[in-house]
Formats: C-alpha cells, structure tokens, sequence
C-alpha cells in the first residue's frame, strides 16, 4: 500500500512538471504571435492610415446626412442671430420644416434650382467643353462674362474646346495682396466696397484688418481698372440709389411683413449667400429706426460676433429684423418698439470697414433679400 502511495506522488509530480513546461512553451508562442500580430497591424496601419481616416469621415458625414431628418423629420434650416439661443420660444418656427413650403416663402422666392453646389471658396480650373460658349460658363457658374475674361486675360468671348479658364467663386476680381496694400486700397482699386472683401468669408482677413503679402483675395463686385468705370454690384440695377425717406416709405411683404426703410444713405453692399443684408452707408452716422413695430430680442453687444452693436426686433408674425453696426443703442431687450421709433445710430462697431447699417430680414429663421420686400 505504502509503495502504491508512493508511486501514485511520483506520477503526480511528473506530471505538474511535465504541464507547466507545456504551458510555458504555448505561452511562448502565444507571446511570439502576438508580437508578430502587433507588428503587421502596426506596419498596416501605417500604409492605410489616411485611407482609414477619410474613409472614417466620409461614413460618418452620410451618418449624419441619412440620419438628420430622421427624428421627429425636422430639418435645420437656419441659425438664429447671434446672442439669442436656439433654445428660445420665440425661435420654435426656425427649425420647422413646413417652411420650406410656406407660400410667402415661394412668393419671395424663385424655387427653380440652375446650379447643384455648394458655395466655393476657392478659385478652380475648368476646361472648356465641345458647345461651351463664355455665356454659358458664366451662367453655369453663376459669375458675370467679365469675371471669366479678367481672370483669363481673355481679349474676346471666343473660346476653344480644350482650354483651361480659372473660374472665382463669386462675380469680381482676385487680387494677389502686395506689400503695402490695404483693404481700402485694393477696394479702391478695383472700385468696389471694402466691407465687401472684408464679408467675403473664405477672405482671411484678421480682425486687425492687416493684410499678409501673398495672399489671394476676392473682391466680390470688383472690376479690373482698365475696364469701363461702371461700378458692378450684386445688383447692378440702382447701384447707387440715395434714400431720404426713412418712415415716409413703407413697403408690403406677402404674409402681413410690412416695413419701411429704417434709415437714410446708399446702398453699398446687396444681399448674396454669403451676406445676408443690405448695407445702407452714410458717413454723418444718422438714426437708425425700427423697420416696423415689435419687441426687442437682442440689443447690444452681447457677444463677440462681427455685427459689433445691434439691435433684432420680433415683429410677432414670423418676421424679425436685424440692424447691426451702431454706435449708440436707444432701446434695450424686452422693450416695446413702434415703427420709425429711434433704436440706434450707425457706426462702425464690430467687423466694420466705415460708418454703415447692416439691415437684415429673416422670415421664420430664413434670411430674405430685403431687395425683393422693399420695392
């Protein structure tokens, strides 16, 4: 029995032996494996790593674009002005989708899409197809027949199939900013409005307004001095029209929005998708007045956004107007404001280039062409 015992202690311990020295030999290859493992991924991810991240970006912007009208099938149409939060009451209807069909919205505007794209901000290079003409680019692009000449230092319209043109982002000139050029100089220049280039988004203009050597700016409605001296806007039709009536004017928008022109000067900038407003300019900085009557929502400098001093008034029917620039503010949020009452002065507060009014109308959260209301 003894002996038994004593054999069945030997097998036993053999074995433990036997075992662990099996587990350490798999656990050496597991380990071998794993750096080898470690080592491929490593090395693969280094080949595929941009592949990998655009390829991440691209799924997850159609992520977001599959899925942002997926609950509750609203639709951000348009951010509300700055210093009010989307949150507010008053904004509900920015984010309502049944906008989109409201029929003031289809009288103010011409629903019929001409080009499928989104803004650009830089200039590309297009070349010229079988049946082109330089109206037709133009037109397809959404720039003027000049634009497309300066640009190329084209003599004539004729083009051939083939060629290469560079195309601007908006109608205008590109100017190539030289060592002691100012804003107001290029403006000059090309006689059209500084604030315009500074309004440009996709412009690099820093807050101090100076400008680097090198860089490329758009300089919307611009056109080359050897041209004809005909200042060429968003609309060329009543450039520089002259307004003296401020109450005296009064203008009917469909859908109850009635306004009058809230202050005196020349229109020098026109509404184009990457400036909502008119700017409406006069050095002696006259009053502002309310548009029509309603409450004030935002008065102030309440952030550090661009429009510097302003005042947004809701009118209670879907509208709200925005002025933005003032020196001095006359009313504070909460009050109650009639139409031609004085909310303000024009100044040049903010990202501002000279003493103007920016003038918006905003239907619903949707900014329309003043233009298209007040005629």
């Amino acid at each position: 029995m003894n002996s038994l015992f004593k054999d069945l202690r030997l097998f036993i311990s053999f074995l433990l032996v036997y075992l662990n020295q099996k587990v350490v030999y798999l656990a050496s290859l597991f380990e071998a494996f794993k750096n080898l493992s470690v080592d491929m991924l490593m090395f693969k991810r280094g080949i595929l790593q941009k592949k990998i991240w655009h390829g991440s970006m691209v799924g997850l912007s159609a992520f977001g674009i599959i899925t942002s009208g997926a609950f509750g099938g609203q639709t951000i149409l348009s951010a509300s002005f700055p210093g009010v939060s989307p949150e507010d009451p008053r904004f509900v209807n920015i984010y309502d989708q049944s906008s989109i069909d409201d029929p003031v919205l289809n009288s103010l505007y011409d629903t019929r899409t001409t080009i499928s794209q989104k803004p650009r901000s830089e200039v590309i290079e297009y070349e010229v197809k079988s049946g082109d003409t330089l109206s037709t680019i133009a037109e397809h692009f959404g720039i003027s027949n000049d634009t497309i000449k300066w640009e190329n230092n084209l003599d004539s319209v004729t083009i051939k199939p083939g060629q290469k043109i560079r195309i601007l982002p908006v109608t205008g000139v590109a100017h190539t900013v030289k060592s002691g050029d100012t804003l107001e100089s290029v403006a000059k220049k090309y006689s059209a409005e500084a604030q315009a280039i500074l309004d440009f988004p996709f412009n690099d203009v820093p807050d101090d307004f100076k400008l680097k050597t090198g860089q490329v700016l758009i300089v919307p409605g611009g056109v080359e001095p050897a041209a004809a001296p005909v200042i060429q806007k968003s609309q060329p039709s009543s450039t520089k029209s002259f307004y003296t009536g401020v109450a005296s004017s009064t203008f009917q928008a469909p859908g109850g929005g009635s306004f009058s022109w809230p202050t005196k000067g020349i229109i020098t900038q026109y509404f184009a998708w990457y400036h909502p407003a008119l700017d409406i300019a006069d050095r002696s900085g006259p009053p502002v007045n309310a548009s029509d009557g309603g409450t004030v929502i935002v008065a102030g400098w309440p952030d550090n956004s661009g429009y510097g001093n302003r005042v947004v008034i809701d009118h209670g029917n879907g509208y709200t107007t925005l002025y933005a620039h003032f020196s001095n503010v006359y009313v504070s949020a909460g009050e109650k404001v009639s139409r031609g009452q004085t909310i303000g002065r024009m100044g040049t507060t903010g990202r501002s280039t000279g003493t103007h009014l920016h003038f918006e109308i905003r239907y619903k959260g949707i900014a329309l062409n003043p233009s298209s209301i007040l005629k």
